[in-house]
């Protein structure tokens, strides 16, 4: 599978290509990843999370994450051009043209408001749940994409999309390995991650479900949360309740209380 605790941590080559920011220490950038991708012990991580809580450590640190995230890219584009360049051209390229329109500023003003008020819509209309699901939700931040052997070649590929919040390329991709490994649980954890994240409830608890049937799973504990997420927005309550508790982290401890109070900054 490919594991969620990497032992890859930061490569010399990312911190030669960020060690001209005085505040991207090796320390700090090591840091980041192993919080992302689930590596830290549960002391190491509630440390982190107490630091992100200062805003301007939390926006450093997420400055980090796109500048590693914009490394990565690179990186794949790099490997997927030396993947292509032996394949022969069968066709001449066609050239097209394309036409850019510009917005009047009174459109874009226009635009703004149909959006300003389609979000007041949606502010008070919906379910409690809803708002509630969208209060908290946030997607997986995903895995480092080490590209590390040509068989995980896809995978990451579609992880890159993922992170960019192009689910539905990702997702895309990821079907075609789920069919030839229905029982992976990292690819049916990202699938039901990136199903919720691309609004589909219904498809993410499918494939949310058959990673915690795996409990030696190391995405056990967030793929509970990611479930209860899916019931919640699907205005499930009591079987969103049932996995929030079977996670015990503290962001479903967070729902939880939120759920049984009848708490949200919506009302």
């Amino acid at each position: 599978m490919y594991g969620k605790t990497s032992s890859v941590g930061i490569s010399l080559e990312k911190i030669r290509k960020l060690k001209n920011n005085s505040n991207f220490t090796p320390e700090l950038l090591e840091a980041v990843e192993r919080y992302d991708n689930g590596s830290m012990t549960p002391e190491e991580r509630i440390s982190f999370e107490n630091q992100l809580k200062d805003i301007d450590f939390k926006a450093l640190v997420e400055d980090i994450r796109m500048t590693l995230l914009s490394i990565e890219t690179q990186a794949l584009k790099e490997r997927l051009d030396e993947f292509h360049k032996d394949i022969p051209e069968n066709r001449p390229v066609e050239k097209s043209t394309t036409k850019v329109r510009f917005l009047s500023f009174s459109k874009i003003a226009i635009a703004a408001g149909i959006i300003i008020a389609l979000g007041i819509f949606w502010m008070f209309s919906g379910s409690s749940n809803e708002k509630l699901f969208n209060q908290h939700f946030r997607p997986d931040p995903g895995l480092p994409t080490t590209m590390s052997s040509s068989d995980s070649f896809v995978f990451y590929d579609a992880m890159v999309n993922y992170k960019q919040g192009d689910y539905k390329t990702a997702i895309s991709k990821w079907q075609k390995l789920a069919v030839k490994t229905p029982e992976n649980d990292t690819i049916n954890y990202f699938l039901g991650v990136a199903y919720l994240a691309d609004k589909n409830a219904d498809k993410a608890i499918p494939f949310l479900n058959k990673t915690i049937y795996n409990t030696e799973s190391v995405f056990l504990e967030d793929a509970h949360y990611y479930l209860g997420m899916a019931y919640l927005k699907s205005d499930r309550k009591e079987e969103a309740i049932r996995e929030f508790k079977k996670s015990g982290s503290e962001k479903s401890n967070d729902l939880l209380k939120d759920l049984q109070d009848g708490v949200s900054s919506y009302k």
